[in-house]
């Protein structure tokens, strides 16, 4: 008898643990506080997976507490991440991937964070668009979002859509469920909070910011544009007066629900270019790892050069590279050629520029030129005519890339200058 197939109370198959297993697995990720990782799992998956899933089919399932992880955010702030076990976010997989498609349908078309077929560059698209046509922004920053997202009123929202018992159980059971901490303290959750790293987080958190915050601002005024991606918000207002009256109502609306916007953090902006010629003190601000601010511009109609308003990657994204780079000790690499050092390099500079070179790419001039001191270091330890001559490593590396013009990822790229 196959035990997979056995009647269950609930109607959790085996094709859908084994679908969100496989989607668990692609993302990868750390292990849990079990310390099983996702290569020891594997090995042995058809007993986790039997186990999981026999266990959610009846009912009987409790999320083990989650590990909680701790990394430094571009502000030199402290983030705190909850890791679940592999099974663990196996099982949130399943409840995600039932009840995401019903709810992809009442999502808003301005929200694009962790939703299927949306994503960052599409965000920064539409805040870009919406900057040129509205001369005011309000840069939204909820404080501690994840961490203060009220348990009663979540799951009201769950119950709107979601009849289903068993899906409403075992989101209560991960939103009850311990953290924990580094120290090996073991915190109870005290009705708020879900943990920024679990594989129902996300969703949950837009279902709570779509009533929260896109549903009541549309209600409020169906004209305004925003963007959201997941807790990052971008507000456009046509006048200074405007946005005042508007985020002090948004101070309101998000006490209301048990959340706060970060006093410091959260600020008028005024979109000044070539046309908007007025003074504020605040002409910049950071979404999705950009900067948006006045810029220098070329105009290829009239042949010249401009101030526009407009996005490039910011400085705190520059230094995080930079500081990637000085981890990495690419002058200390051991590899024999420089082949060998830019196979080892490729999939993060790839990653860099795919990302931050999506809108003017040659403001990654800065962190490239950089890389290429570093590689002029590797040089210089590795050959012993270049030691006492850095002109001679420069030129060897100007060398190299006549030679082989794709050998690292954004050689690959003109508009971006590598070597000073």
């Amino acid at each position: 008898m196959n035990l997979w197939n056995e009647t269950k109370s609930i109607p959790i198959s085996r094709q859908m643990v084994l679908e969100a297993y496989q989607k668990v697995r692609a993302n990868k990720g750390s292990a849990g506080i079990d310390e099983i990782s996702m290569k020891e799992f594997d090995a042995n998956k058809r007993k986790h997976l039997y186990k999981l899933w026999n266990r959610m089919a009846s009912g009987s399932y409790f999320p083990p507490p989650v590990k909680e992880v701790e990394i430094a955010k571009k502000d030199g702030n402290i983030r705190k991440l909850g890791i679940p076990t592999i099974s663990d976010r196996v099982g949130q997989m399943v409840v995600k991937m039932f009840i995401e498609p019903r709810l992809e349908t009442i999502f808003s078309p301005n929200s694009y964070g962790y939703r299927p077929k949306r994503n960052a560059h599409q965000a920064l698209s539409k805040v870009r668009e919406n900057c040129w046509k509205h001369d005011w922004v309000i840069d939204l920053d909820i404080k501690g979002f994840f961490d203060n997202i009220n348990h009663y009123k979540l799951m009201l929202a769950v119950e709107k859509h979601v009849p289903e018992n068993w899906v409403k159980l075992y989101i209560k059971r991960w939103l009850e469920a311990p953290v924990i901490t580094k120290s090996g303290n073991l915190i109870e959750k005290q009705g708020k909070g879900t943990p920024q790293g679990g594989v129902i987080s996300p969703l949950l958190a837009n279902l709570f910011l779509h009533y929260a915050f896109d549903k009541w601002l549309e209600q409020k005024d169906e004209k305004i544009q925003f963007t959201r991606y997941a807790d990052d918000v971008i507000v456009h207002c046509k006048s200074k007066v405007h946005s005042e009256q508007l985020l002090k109502s948004l101070h309101q609306r998000m006490n209301s629900v048990g959340l706060e916007l970060h006093p410091q953090k959260t600020k008028i902006v005024y979109c000044r270019d070539y046309r908007r010629k007025g003074k504020h003190p605040i002409v910049k601000f950071d979404f999705l790892g950009y900067s948006f601010q006045p810029r220098t511009a070329y105009s290829k109609k009239k042949g010249n050069l401009f101030i526009g308003f407009d996005c490039a990657i910011s400085i705190s994204s520059r230094k995080r590279i930079a500081k990637k780079l000085e981890e990495l000790n690419v002058n200390k690499l051991s590899f024999k050629s420089i082949v060998g050092v830019a196979q080892y390099l490729n999939p993060m500079i790839r990653g860099w520029v795919r990302y931050y070179g999506k809108f003017k790419m040659y403001e990654l001039t800065k962190v490239f030129r950089l890389l290429s001191k570093r590689l002029v270091w590797w040089a210089r330890r590795r050959y012993k005519r270049y030691k006492t001559s850095i002109r001679k490593a420069y030129k060897w590396l100007e060398n190299v890339r006549k030679d082989y013009p794709t050998l690292f990822y954004h050689w690959n790229f003109s508009q971006i200058n590598v070597i000073a």
